[in-house]
């Protein structure tokens, strides 16, 4: 066991990958600092110098403050000094954090068996794809995940809806606003050997502005290009993806969701903003806040909705952050414009080009992809206007090609195996898109958080 920990520490330290502090506790004693970095191993004991030995039994609890989610426990894969946690089903392991970004380093592979694992963080933020390695293969990959609180450093917080918090137990149940950071690895047979965790105030920050075709959707089969955009950036740029179901540019303000945005930017991060399906809608209950009538949130393309992106370019711009606007994705069925949302489309990018900030047009590019897909295109979708995996893996794509050929200096970030992508000749097809399938929903521990939030009703969401 020696000589593996010994190993592996050389190995780690090598890759520039061994953390200065111990972990422990997130909240630490009263009133001593929180801990935000962190070493752990699994599957072999004793744990090498400097990390802390993490066996399949170690269930998530306050205290220590981290451990695996509920769940199909993974069991431990061992050869001679070297170690793992496996499973043929999705594990999840998770640390509590304060809010910030993170690096985080995985060393995947599996001592006595082949492997293949895919890495998602907090609620299936794609982080990792398919990463494949041999028997007794062990490799590294590092990325980096934002981490949030709804609390505003000015005061109050984000009056998070009913799928984000419950008020009876006063606390997050959503993966994106809790006091953790969650990990899962899936795909056949992920194995995971070490985890290490560290704090990084250099990270560039792109902020994710939207509704339920961006949000990170909580279970499958329904999915977003806001769940799968941090596949494509390498480990200097982290994704906060700050949209939520039902929600518009209006409401956006109301709940104060920009409030915490603009809190959260420094100089030189990225705002990405892309409403329209919600905005367009002129009546009904408001799927967000039921008590509340879309005519409330309303902004029709041509007038208020391009005074609205105006005011959240403006207040972007005066945090020293680089603006992009995008349009609203196209439905299942539509192959050519105008299309339903299209004058939501036209006035983003006519905003975009007024205001001589980047414009990213998704509309047309998803109206590109349905076409090209042909008999293929409903496979994109869950519905008609939310999409699955296949469809938010493509949407993402749109996305980063558009970012690649904007100019914007976060195009260098782009991960060196994204290539090119032509949405009308759109790769992977249905057939050769591998990335497996989220479990419907799976049991978690949640943490109870300081005050009360207010309750709202179980919105219908869209």
């Amino acid at each position: 066991m020696k000589s593996l920990c010994l190993g592996l520490a050389a190995f780690l330290s090598a890759s520039g990958l061994l953390l200065a502090q111990d972990p422990g506790s997130a909240a630490g004693a009263m009133g001593a600092p929180a801990v935000s970095s962190y070493r752990f191993q699994f599957g072999a004991e004793p744990a090498m110098p400097g990390f802390t030995a993490v066996s399949p039994q170690t269930h998530y609890a306050t205290e220590p403050g981290y451990g695996f989610e509920p769940g199909p426990a993974p069991t431990v894969a061992s050869r001679g000094d070297r170690g793992a946690v496996t499973s043929a089903r999705p594990f999840a392991f998770s640390v509590a954090l304060p809010e910030g970004n993170y690096r985080v380093t995985v060393t995947l592979g599996n001592p006595v068996a082949a492997a293949t694992t895919t890495v998602k963080a907090e609620s299936r933020r794609l982080m990792l794809e398919s990463v494949h390695t041999a028997a007794g293969e062990f490799t590294t990959r590092t990325f980096t995940v934002n981490v949030r609180r709804p609390q505003i450093s000015t005061g109050g917080r984000v009056n998070l809806d009913s799928r984000e918090w419950d008020p009876a137990a006063n606390q997050a149940i959503s993966l994106g606003w809790d006091d953790k950071l969650t990990l899962t690895f899936s795909d056949a047979l992920p194995a995971l050997a070490a985890l290490e965790i560290e704090k990084v105030d250099d990270a560039v920050t792109l902020f994710i502005l939207g509704d339920s075709t961006v949000v990170d959707q909580s279970r499958g089969p329904g999915s977003s290009w806001g769940q799968m955009v941090t596949r494509w950036f390498k480990p200097a740029v982290a994704v906060a993806n700050h949209a939520e179901s039902g929600e518009t540019l209006k409401g956006f303000l109301k709940e104060r969701r920009w409030d915490k945005v603009l809190d959260s930017i420094k100089p030189g991060d990225y705002v990405l903003i892309e409403f329209g399906t919600n905005d367009s809608k002129d009546r009904g209950p408001q799927n967000m806040y039921p008590n509340q009538d879309f005519a409330e949130t309303y902004a029709p393309a041509a007038t208020t909705y391009r005074e609205l992106l105006r005011r959240f370019v403006a207040d972007a711009q005066k945090k020293g952050a680089i603006p992009i606007i995008a349009s609203p994705s196209a439905r299942r069925g539509e192959v050519k414009r105008p299309s339903s949302l299209g004058a939501y489309a036209d006035a983003a990018m006519a905003t975009a080009k007024e205001l001589g900030v980047t414009g990213i047009d998704l509309n047309a590019m998803g109206i590109e992809l349905n076409a090209a897909l042909g008999a293929d295109a409903g496979r994109q979708f869950n519905d008609r206007t939310h999409h699955i995996e296949y469809g938010s893996y493509l949407q993402a794509k749109c996305i980063v090609e558009g970012i690649k050929q904007s100019g914007l200096g976060l195009a260098k970030f782009i991960v060196d195996d994204f290539g090119d992508f032509d949405p009308s000749h759109p790769e992977p097809d249905p057939a050769h898109f591998t990335l497996p399938p989220d479990p419907a929903g799976r049991p978690r521990t949640a943490r109870p958080a300081a005050g009360p939030m207010p309750a709202s009703p179980a919105p219908d969401r869209s």
